[in-house]
């Protein structure tokens, strides 16, 4: 078949291990031979990051500003024993973190949900979508090490020079501190993105913070959510048929695991990121979850929710085979390419996205599958397909599709 064109570039964010290794593999098979692959490139493996100061994850994000849409591939966020093993200048930040502050909005992560992987939970008949806050918080926090006893406050100086001070800590000896931020402009967006994502998917939406134990931190975060839902949106939903309740998060938690699953459960940063990957997890795999940044401003961009797959990647250089499941990084693909295609008017784009994803949920309901699946699948006997023959699988499905 000729191949479709794409008139608009995608923001491409290349990234790490064994991830890194999947991305090259995916593009190989599952789109160069259907798709004109127009994408502007951006190289953001721990390497590539180091050697520009981690200027190229700015210039990525800046990029994404311009086209709308980007695709990123799973990338190290770096630790002492990174910085050992890469030589770096410094420990960098999350790539994700700093891409999230600049574009802001929201993360929205749920689970694809394949026949034969059945939820460790039950009563979960429905996906449940996480709604993650994209900025601030512990992913912009300034930390500091006390070597000895002393005395911690928060300070604030107004434009005129007046100070507000409050106590942290006073400590009798050495200890940790941290300092975290976030503005009420971000929770605003983020609120806005969780109504109208529920309004689009016709879905309930719960929020849930700790606003007893953090009383004007995340009260904060409560009172804007009620504030924008009684002003904007309390009728819209209540046409819809659909609700919007706040609950604290140990509550939510709760309620969660009793439910049948079908809603929308919006979280702040960190407690979002958690509980993405158990609600992934409990769904069956990791690396069955898509992950899509929207901003308020109309930018996307599309990952995999999970990491760099560190033990597959040291067993790839030692030669050893692995059986990595990459389907969440070819929905990231599909999901790129498919917005891209709704932008810019391209339905036989559209078309090729939703197909590639039927084809990678046949492959899994007709028995051939990674190692991760095959230990929990309910399918008698699976076929169990290193890395890359399962990629081959899903394109042979394709192929007969198509």
């Amino acid at each position: 078949m000729e191949k479709i064109k794409m008139t608009t570039p995608l923001v491409e964010m290349d990234g790490d291990e064994m991830t890194r290794i999947l991305w090259q593999m995916i593009k190989d098979e599952l789109l160069a031979p259907y798709i004109e692959l127009n994408t502007e490139y951006y190289d953001l493996g721990l390497e590539h990051r180091n050697k520009t100061d981690d200027r190229v994850t700015i210039e990525s994000a800046e990029a994404t500003k311009k086209y709308g849409v980007a695709v990123k591939c799973a990338t190290i966020t770096p630790n002492a024993a990174r910085m050992t093993e890469y030589n770096l200048k410094e420990m960098y930040k999350s790539p994700n973190g700093t891409i999230r502050a600049i574009l802001d909005g929201t993360v929205f992560r749920a689970p694809i949900v394949v026949k034969g992987i059945e939820p460790n939970v039950k009563t979960w008949v429905k996906p449940i979508t996480i709604a993650r806050h994209a900025y601030g918080d512990v992913y912009k926090n300034t930390e500091m090490k006390i070597p000895a006893a002393g005395k911690v406050e928060l300070v604030y100086t107004a434009c005129d020079g007046t100070e507000e001070r409050s106590l942290v800590h006073t400590f009798n000896g050495p200890g940790v501190v941290q300092g975290q931020h976030n503005l009420c402009d971000s929770i605003e967006s983020f609120a806005h993105s969780c109504f109208k994502f529920a309004l689009d998917t016709k879905q309930d939406l719960w929020f849930a913070t700790k606003d007893t134990i953090s009383k004007k931190y995340d009260h904060t975060f409560k009172d804007i959510f009620q504030e924008i839902f009684d002003k904007d949106y309390k009728d819209l939903f209540k046409t819809a048929g659909i609700t919007y309740f706040y609950t604290l998060i140990d509550d939510a938690v709760a309620r969660v695991m009793k439910s049948e699953g079908g809603f929308i459960w919006a979280c702040k940063n960190y407690d979002g990121d958690v509980m993405s990957d158990m609600i992934s997890s409990a769904f069956g795999s990791l690396a069955m979850m898509t992950s899509v940044l929207v901003s308020p401003q109309g930018y996307y961009e599309y990952e995999a929710a999970h990491g760099t797959v560190q033990r597959h990647y040291y067993k790839h250089l030692k030669g050893e085979e692995t059986s990595t499941n990459s389907v969440a990084t070819i929905f990231a693909w599909t999901g790129a390419l498919r917005k891209r295609g709704e932008l810019d008017n391209n339905q036989r784009l559209i078309d090729f996205a939703n197909k590639l994803e039927e084809a990678c949920i046949k492959t899994i309901e007709d028995g051939k599958m990674t190692k991760d699946l095959a230990l929990i699948t309910t399918i008698d006997n699976p076929t169990v397909l290193n890395s890359r023959d399962f990629i081959i699988a899903i394109r042979e499905t394709l192929d007969r599709m198509l």
